[in-house]
Order: structure tokens, then C-alpha cells, then sequence
């Protein structure tokens, strides 16, 4: 079967949205088993990431199974902007990467399978909504998540050090899967139905918000810093 575009499209943002997210939990996993002896650190990191990844599976299937209440997708939507928002706001999404090292590898699995369900939120929401009730595409993203967070992590947090604005592109695509799961609520479609255009206007309405926010935000920072 060939894939459509819609198909291709979604599993393109999938990628940008694990590119973008995987480097928050793989801090957390390198912290977790920065302790361990060095034959046991690699086995920690994969079968950490293995479980976190179940972990991972299971929130988002039922986060695909809650979307589908009415009045969830738009609560999801608004709550994707700030996520997005948090993203580019300069202070790293607020998040604490102070994670105690394990000194034996089930303590550090049972770190990094804790931390990651705690830290995944943001993933599992954003993947959620631009798979759109898809659980072939849930499963592709997980698989792609895989070897980001155990191998790509450090190539792309080295990316987002030297080139800050690639953090843009990948809050861009946050933002347009959160409008994209506003104008798809269902209590909405009424509303949308005879007004295409202000439906059309909700993705560069949200994605230039949440761009436009961000960057301000992040220039005053700037200021008061000078």
C-alpha cells in the first residue's frame, strides 16, 4: 500500500516532534547511569530506553483512546500551545534535570522508566495528536524514538547548542499540531463548518503566537541580561 501524503505528512512531524523532545530524556538516562560500572552503563541506556519506551506506548494509546472524548482534543490543543511555548521560552521548559545516579543497573532502570513517565507528557500528547487516532503511527514514532534517544541524543542536542534556531522549527511544529488538534474537536465542527476562513487563520494564528511570544520574550531576557 502506498502511503498518502496525510500519512507522510503526520510521520514527518512525528520525527520532528521525537527530534525535538528525545534530549530532555536522554539527559535524564545519562544522568540516571553516569555511576555504573562502564559494562553495565550501555545495558542500563538500552533496556532503560526499552522500558521507558512501553511506558511511553501505553500513555499514548490511552491518551489516543481520551482524545476521543469530546471537549479533550481542544483541552489537548491549548495545552500543546504552552507546551510549545515552553519549549522556545529559554528556560528549558522549566524542567529539573538533577536526577540522582543509580549505583546498580536496576536502579537505574527503575530511574529512567520513573523519570521518563514523568518527563513524557509533552511527547506523548504532541505524538498523540499529529498521529490523528493512528496507532501505526504511534508505533513508527516510538520505533523512531528509539535510536534518538539511545544514539542520535547527543548528536542533536549538539545541533540545537550551535544553532539555537533549530528549536523554532520543531516549536513550529508543535504549535501547527496543536491548532490542528483544535479546529478537529468535535464540539467545534459546527462552529468551523461555515467559517472556513477562521478555521484556515487558527494555524497561523497559534504558530505566530506561539513564535512570536517565545522570541519576545526571549529578547527581553536578553536585554536585562545587557
Amino acid at each position: 500500500m502506498i502511503p498518502t501524503p496525510e500519512f507522510l505528512s503526520a510521520l514527518a512531524a512525528i520525527i520532528v516532534i521525537d527530534l525535538v523532545l528525545a534530549g530532555d530524556n536522554a539527559i535524564v538516562i545519562a544522568l540516571a547511569a553516569r555511576n555504573l560500572p562502564k559494562a553495565l552503563q550501555r545495558r542500563a541506556i538500552v533496556w532503560g530506553t526499552v522500558g521507558a519506551v512501553v511506558v511511553r506506548a501505553s500513555l499514548t494509546v490511552g491518551v489516543l483512546w481520551l482524545l476521543q472524548i469530546p471537549g479533550l482534543m481542544l483541552a489537548g490543543g491549548l495545552l500543546l500551545t504552552w507546551i510549545a511555548y515552553r519549549l522556545l521560552a529559554g528556560d528549558n521548559g522549566g524542567r529539573e534535570h538533577d536526577v540522582g545516579p543509580a549505583t546498580s543497573f536496576w536502579a537505574a532502570m527503575r530511574t529512567i522508566v520513573i523519570a521518563d513517565a514523568v518527563m513524557g507528557l509533552d511527547n506523548v500528547l504532541a505524538v498523540a495528536g499529529a498521529a490523528h487516532g493512528s496507532v501505526l503511527l504511534v508505533v513508527l514514532g516510538l520505533l523512531i524514538s528509539i535510536p534518538i534517544v539511545v544514539w542520535g541524543s547527543t548528536l542533536i542536542l549538539r545541533w540545537i547548542e550551535r544553532f539555537p534556531n533549530l528549536l523554532y522549527i520543531g516549536g513550529a511544529v508543535l504549535a501547527w499540531t496543536s491548532a490542528q488538534m483544535i479546529v478537529s474537536e468535535p464540539y467545534l465542527q459546527e462552529f468551523f463548518e461555515n467559517r472556513s476562513v477562521l478555521k484556515n487563520a487558527t494555524y497561523p494564528l497559534v504558530i505566530g503566537g506561539v513564535l512570536g511570544l517565545a522570541w519576545a520574550r526571549n529578547r527581553k531576557a536578553k536585554e536585562v541580561l545587557q
